[in-house]
């Protein structure tokens, strides 16, 4: 169904990042901001103006701005994974925000099919559907949780006793802002819960966990401790030292964690999506 002509038309969908390379939004030099005078003798990021190639809003607006006849939009997602993080699962619910569109009569489906098919092994779209201004403020302020996979490299061999005992409790610990991300967030102690669902012997130094969290959790600390940043953390429960190798967000869930999030449905007779 076509959307009536607006000053901004609103798109919603999932996306799943498979890559290990590719921010959630764009990535300006935090240096020159991209600021194009000052990007021109900008050392950092040798005149680009970001710091990586392109992004999951880029990679996605691109194409649906060129079908909208637009080079302005805007991106709003439901919570966002760090660069290194994949998105997997059923992908991560996000609106794109396109401005004054030229177009309004476009094939969302199709601009699906163009989107993958451009960036296949790199990002996957799923179920784009019209949508409206307040879906916007419902993602932004929705505090779901979310479950990751971890590959963990352990220093010696845990006590199997010790992994029984901690699988499936629902904790609380206190996270003091990591020193990764102290130049963005205030340093203060936040508490979080943390459910570590599993934990499997990957080989003879790495383990495989499955761990639910929620909203605001700095996952990798509560894998390593950041040395006593996180109590209690994987480290200290195991009293082993851990560090996380590799992570991907397999579900996101509600704000309890106990259901996963519904995908979206396309509703034929609105146009409009329905579900989450």
């Amino acid at each position: 169904m076509n959307s009536p002509p607006k000053v901004k038309v609103f798109v919603e969908g999932r996306y799943k990042k498979l890559s290990r390379e590719l921010p959630q939004t764009v990535f300006f030099c935090p240096d020159c901001k991209g600021h194009p005078r000052r990007r021109k003798s900008c050392e950092r990021c040798g005149g680009f103006g970001k710091l990586t190639r392109e992004s999951v809003q880029e990679l996605i607006g691109w194409v649906l701005g060129k079908a909208f006849g637009t080079r302005k939009h805007k991106f709003h997602g439901a919570g966002r994974e760090d660069v290194d993080v994949r998105m997997l699962g059923t992908g991560r619910p996000f609106v794109i925000e396109l401005i004054a569109p030229k177009t309004h009569d476009v094939d969302l489906a199709a601009v699906e099919a163009e989107i993958n098919r451009r960036n296949e092994g790199k990002l996957e779209v799923l179920g784009l559907h019209w949508t409206e201004k307040e879906r916007v403020r419902t993602l932004k302020e929705g505090k779901h949780a979310k479950e990751y996979r971890a590959l963990v490299a352990v220093d010696g061999e845990p006590d199997p006793e010790r992994v029984r005992e901690l699988v499936g409790r629902r904790l609380s610990v206190a996270q003091r802002t990591p020193s990764r991300v102290a130049h963005r967030r205030a340093d203060k102690v936040r508490e979080r819960w943390v459910e570590f669902r599993s934990i499997e012997p990957a080989d003879g130094e790495h383990l495989d966990v499955r761990v639910a969290c929620e909203h605001g959790t700095y996952v990798k600390e509560a894998i390593s401790g950041e040395d006593g940043a996180t109590e209690p953390s994987l480290a200290a429960l195991l009293d082993v030292g851990t560090r996380c190798i590799e992570l991907d967000v397999v579900r996101i869930l509600d704000e309890e964690g106990r259901e996963e999030l519904a995908p979206v449905r396309r509703d034929p007779r609105l146009g409009f999506g329905a579900g989450i």
